[in-house]
């Protein structure tokens, strides 16, 4: 049983009878409806800047932040410069300089203040319906210069949106835009001055923020409706970016984690530690995925990992019967893995290489395939209609057909460079760009164009 789907169809139905689900598709985590990075729809497989644009608006701001949807409103984070005198933080192509260089890819502290801001911008037509400014501060380290200071997601459930901005703070808003609550977080040190990215993740009726960094590491989990602290934990990590999950266990909610130490599982209402299992490498930027009663983390720098680990136990699972496979090549530094039906779709490292591998059992089908026309990939792919939609730093997006045999469709260029992932809502493909935010998708709304 594809347990993933079972759950995404347990949440609309939730959603159903408290009278919250969309008219319209919706994308409300930045992994997608059930968090697979798969939606349904029919989305264009050809574009160009002069084909299949419904709509293209500029950013005022920067980050990375995969837009989110419910309904008619897309959400996404922001930080733009409080004053005329801070640095800027556009982010310059990157694609061809080396990695591990250190401190020569990262810029310095600012010396001035940013705007930390949440953006409503209407479906239908790009326009900005609100913009609200959560916080003001100067950013006590600088980033990557592939980075910003905006490189988390929204996450929302039609009634309220959430935003956590790392050492900004976690914020709730109403759909109007007005802030419910604010809590403050921990000023964070991070590896290399390389700057934060781990999302906020709804899981039951909590706001889970991860800080893994090179001080005291923490998880807590806030009341999603009014900001209560429910619970707070310590966690021996280093500096890690990935974003945490909520699945359903046996009734119960539990928050799965990925770092370098440990993969964790906690139990949602009491922070009580569920299971652990190692395996990673360092670095760990990926976001766990969870579909077929398992949980499937990976990471790739210095070292590739993958572990497929089974759910429903408890304990240290290292090396146990629970971890159902493990992968030692191909496998991610940056992009979250695409879970799509009983295949699993790898980008290698950050390179222009994609695998498939058997979600069931860990085989690889085909490994090492080129994209060809790409260079670096930070986006995570995401599927619809039978296909696969990979975009890269230099503004390529490959369509590529979802099954055993690889089959390049298309390549498709756009004015612009994507780190954010792509977005499907229906038969449109949202794609937010250092400059733009473009919505993407056949006049008449047919779609596979």
């Amino acid at each position: 049983m594809d347990w993933s789907r079972l759950f995404s169809a347990a949440w609309l139905a939730v959603l159903a009878i408290a009278g919250m689900a969309p008219a319209e598709p919706h994308w409300p985590s930045w992994r997608g409806p059930d968090g697979t990075g798969v939606a349904p729809g029919n989305p264009p497989v050809t574009w160009s800047e002069s084909e299949n644009i419904l709509w293209k608006v500029p950013l005022a701001g920067t980050g990375q932040s995969t837009p989110v949807v419910w309904g008619d409103r897309i959400y996404l984070l922001e930080a733009a410069s409080a004053e005329e005198s801070a640095q800027p933080t556009v982010r310059p192509d990157a694609s061809d300089q080396p990695r591990g260089q250190g401190r020569r890819l990262t810029l310095e502290k600012p010396e001035a203040a940013f705007n930390f801001n949440v953006v409503c911008i209407d479906r239908a037509t790009g326009a900005t319906v609100w913009t609200r400014t959560v916080a003001t501060a100067t950013p006590h380290e600088g980033h990557h210069r592939a980075g910003s200071f905006a490189a988390y997601s929204a996450v929302t459930d039609g009634e309220m949106v959430w935003a956590g901005f790392g050492s900004r703070g976690v914020y709730g808003l109403d759909r109007t835009g007005n802030v419910v609550w604010g809590q403050p977080q921990d000023p964070m040190t991070m590896k290399s001055n390389f700057g934060e990215g781990s999302s906020v993740a709804l899981v039951g009726d909590c706001i889970v923020a991860v800080q893994d960094h090179e001080g005291p590491s923490k998880i807590r989990a806030y009341d999603k409706r009014t900001g209560e602290l429910r619970w707070e934990r310590d966690r021996d990590e280093t500096t890690s970016w990935s974003t945490p999950v909520g699945v359903e266990v046996d009734g119960a909610w539990q928050v799965v984690t990925n770092a370098g130490n440990r993969i964790r599982a906690y139990d949602a209402v009491t922070g009580e530690l569920v299971w652990a299992c190692g395996g990673m490498t360092q670095n760990v930027i990926p976001t766990p995925v969870v579909g077929h009663g398992r949980v499937y983390c990976a990471s790739g720098f210095f070292g590739s990992a993958m572990r497929a680990i089974a759910l429903g136990h408890s304990g240290d699972l290292t090396d146990s019967p629970a971890v159902a496979w493990r992968l030692d090549e191909a496998t991610p530094y940056v992009p979250t893995p695409l879970l799509y039906g009983d295949r699993l779709y790898l980008v290698e490292d950050i390179k222009p290489y994609l695998s498939c591998v058997d979600a069931h059992t860990g085989r690889l089908i085909y490994t090492g395939q080129r994209l060809e026309g790409l260079r670096q990939t930070y986006a995570s792919p995401a599927g619809a209609a039978g296909r696969i939609y990979v975009p890269d730093r230099s503004g390529k997006t490959a369509v590529v057909a979802h099954g055993d045999a690889f089959e390049l469709l298309a390549v498709n260029s756009l004015e612009d460079g994507f780190d954010a992932s792509p977005v499907i809502v229906g038969d449109t493909i949202l794609l937010k760009g250092n400059r733009f935010l473009y919505c993407i998708g056949a006049a008449g709304g047919s779609g596979g164009g």
